[in-house]
């Protein structure tokens, strides 16, 4: 989208966005995070993380709120609004933020022991060699 904009195939800026439901954004035991079996799907971590990585990472803006569909009190959901402006400071805020929005919520459930996830983790830690997330050494009972 930000090259098409860059090249005047898109008239003028545009915002793309992300309330929650995602891998990243949303913590609710009963829904996003029921697969993290550590216990920690109780906590109210993830979406905090990931509001402040995505604005570390250029977020034009984050949000951090509750309830998202599942009722006031049960979940806590992170968001972010991101401009793209056919600038390559908008493609490279693009491309940093929504690897580390997917990233994040992948490496909370490789840290919980959930194998797909620290296979994917791995897969992501090859192709980028910059990305080098902490995976737990999990023990055969």
């Amino acid at each position: 989208m930000n090259r098409a904009i860059a090249s005047g195939e898109i008239k003028s800026p545009i915002v793309i966005g992300r309330d929650h439901h995602d891998v990243s954004g949303t913590d609710s035991p009963w829904r996003e995070t029921s697969n993290i079996k550590d216990g920690s799907n109780l906590t109210a971590d993830m979406s905090v993380q990931n509001v402040i990585g995505d604005a570390m990472r250029g977020a034009t803006w984050v949000s951090l709120h509750n309830g998202g569909g599942t009722g006031w009190g049960v979940a806590s959901n992170g968001g972010f609004g991101l401009v793209l402006d056919g600038t390559e400071r908008a493609e490279r805020r693009a491309r940093d933020m929504i690897f580390f929005d997917v990233a994040n919520g992948l490496t909370r459930r490789a840290r919980a022991g959930n194998p797909h996830a620290m296979e994917t983790i791995q897969r992501l830690a090859k192709k980028y060699p910059n990305y080098q997330p902490f995976l737990p050494s999990i023990e055969n009972e």
